[in-house]
């Protein structure tokens, strides 16, 4: 048995009930959701993620009327990052509007939709991006909801221009206040969900607006490109995220921590100030806060 199965399916290939609850029991299946499961090789190591594709595949064999895969649940298989936003339920909506219905695994949304906000991936029909987007920034907290924004842009998966008309087709469901906010903030210069929250805490600390990516030049050179940058404050933020200093090996990763050491003293040598910070620093960004306005303020 390799991939995804169904009890119907067991069924009719001649395993019993019985069959199907020893095999679970002893670990050889691995209930997914209910009717559904994976061969325990296929589902050993799978993440949140990968797993939840999976449980949407099988709400769709459940469901008799016409549904696309929404909110996070579109996220999850147009393959955006969601991070902070539960995954423990699937989230669907019908094609046309309809009686709503949640439990404890699913939300069917009732609202409808048009036809050009279906797509058809893999998996089955699952709401466009840019409804997708909309739908999270109705529903989700402001910080999750512009990592999944600007993930997105930074994808090329959906323009600006396409998300601010999917907002006002929004206008009248609950949230769209807030989804404005997040279309409006959202910004595809972004390199990561870090990032993306960092831009959330400069702004909830009442912090001046960055310029993203910004080239640093001196003497006629690129000296390097930060991720955040005050030019008129001569200041720089850095993000350092693991995923900076991750390489193949220990000698890859100690040169990439060298080569940045490198860069940052170039980058002070020009007479910019160098604040950093990583992601235990976004659970309490005050300290962080603190080192900018220090900075802001010159020596």
């Amino acid at each position: 048995m390799i991939g995804l199965t169904s009890r119907s399916a067991l069924l009719a290939s001649g395993v019993s009930d019985d069959e199907l609850a020893r095999w679970c029991a002893g670990g050889e299946l691995v209930r997914i959701a209910r009717g559904a499961y994976l061969p325990a090789a296929s589902a050993a190591g799978i993440g949140p993620d990968a797993r939840h594709a999976l449980e949407v595949r099988a709400a769709f064999e459940r469901m008799r009327a016409p549904v696309a895969a929404s909110h996070v649940s579109a996220a999850v298989l147009h393959g955006l990052p969601v991070w902070g936003i539960a995954v423990d339920r699937v989230h669907l909506t019908r094609m046309s509007p309809g009686a709503v219905r949640r439990s404890a695994r699913l939300h069917l949304h009732g609202t409808g939709l048009g036809e050009d906000e279906v797509e058809l991936v893999e998996a089955g029909h699952v709401t466009s991006v840019a409804r997708t987007v909309v739908d999270i920034a109705r529903t989700e907290p402001f910080e999750q909801a512009v990592a999944v924004a600007d993930a997105a842009l930074r994808a090329g998966l959906v323009a600006p221009t396409s998300l601010t008309y999917a907002r006002g087709r929004a206008r009248h469901r609950g949230g769209a206040t807030a989804a404005g906010r997040v279309v409006a903030f959202a910004d595809g210069r972004c390199e990561s969900t870090g990032e993306s929250r960092s831009r959330v805490a400069l702004r909830r600390h009442g912090l001046p607006a960055p310029e993203l990516q910004w080239e640093v030049r001196g003497g006629g050179r690129l000296i390097g490109r930060v991720d955040f940058g005050w030019p008129a404050l001569r200041t720089v933020g850095e993000f350092d995220g693991r995923t900076k200093y991750t390489r193949d090996s220990q000698d890859d990763a100690a040169a990439v921590v060298w080569a940045e050491k490198r860069r940052e003293d170039a980058l002070r040598a020009v007479g910019l100030r160098v604040v950093r910070w990583t992601w235990a620093d976004l659970v309490d960004f005050e300290p962080v806060a603190a080192r900018l306005r220090s900075a802001f303020a010159g020596p």
